[in-house]
C-alpha cells in the first residue's frame, strides 16, 4: 500500500480522512449551506455516506485518480473541511476542489489549504495544469482561485446539475510554468 501524503501549512495539517473522520464530515458538511454551494456534496447527508467517500480515496491515490486530504487545524486538531485534486492522467491536469466547514468560513482556510495543493500538484505529481471552478453564486470560492493565481477562463453556461436547477460554473486554471513564474517572484 502506497503511503498516503501529509503536508503542513501554517495552522493546517493536510492528510489522508480516517473512519474516525466520519462523524465530523457529517457534521460539517451535512450543514445545507455546505451542500448548496458544492456539486458533489448530498443533503441531508446520510449515515454511512463518509465512510463510504473514505473508504474510495486510498485506492484513487494508488491508482493516480487523485489525492483528497482532510483538512486539520494543528492546534485543535479538529477536521474543518476537504482539499483534493482529482487528476486526469492522459492530459497530466488534475481539478483542485475544496469545502470548509461553516464555523471555519472567511478565516483563510481554502486558501492555505489549496496554495499547498498547487505546490504539491506542480512539484510532487508534475502535473501541467490545475482548474477549479465554481457555481457562480458562490463568489467566495472565486476568491480563493484568484488568491492562489488561478486566472479566470470563462463562464460555463448551465454546465452542471444541482438540485434539479442548471447552475453556470466560472472555470479558473493555472500552468504549471505560471505557478513557477509566480513562486520566483
Amino acid at each position: 500500500m502506497k503511503k498516503y501524503p501529509e503536508i503542513k501549512t501554517e495552522r493546517l495539517l493536510l492528510r489522508g480522512f480516517q473512519p474516525s473522520d466520519a462523524a465530523a464530515i457529517q457534521e460539517l458538511a451535512g450543514v445545507y449551506e455546505v451542500a448548496e454551494m458544492t456539486l458533489n456534496i448530498p443533503h441531508p447527508y446520510l449515515d454511512g455516506m463518509a465512510e463510504t467517500w473514505i473508504e474510495t480515496h486510498q485506492e484513487d491515490f494508488e491508482s493516480g485518480g487523485g489525492v483528497v486530504f482532510a483538512m486539520i487545524d494543528q492546534k485543535s486538531k479538529l477536521l474543518m473541511g476537504a482539499a483534493g485534486l482529482i487528476v486526469t492522467p492522459r492530459f497530466n491536469r488534475a481539478e483542485l476542489g475544496y469545502w470548509v466547514g461553516k464555523p471555519y468560513w472567511d478565516q483563510g482556510y481554502a486558501t492555505e489549504a489549496s496554495k499547498a495543493l498547487l505546490k504539491y500538484g506542480f512539484e510532487t505529481m508534475q502535473l501541467n495544469k490545475i482548474h477549479a471552478s465554481h457555481m457562480t453564486r458562490n463568489p467566495s470560492s472565486g476568491r480563493v482561485m484568484q488568491k492562489i493565481g488561478m486566472e479566470s477562463e470563462g463562464i460555463l453556461k448551465q454546465h452542471a446539475l444541482k438540485w434539479d436547477e442548471f447552475v453556470d460554473l466560472a472555470v479558473y486554471g493555472i500552468l504549471a510554468s505560471s505557478w513557477l513564474a509566480q513562486q520566483a517572484q
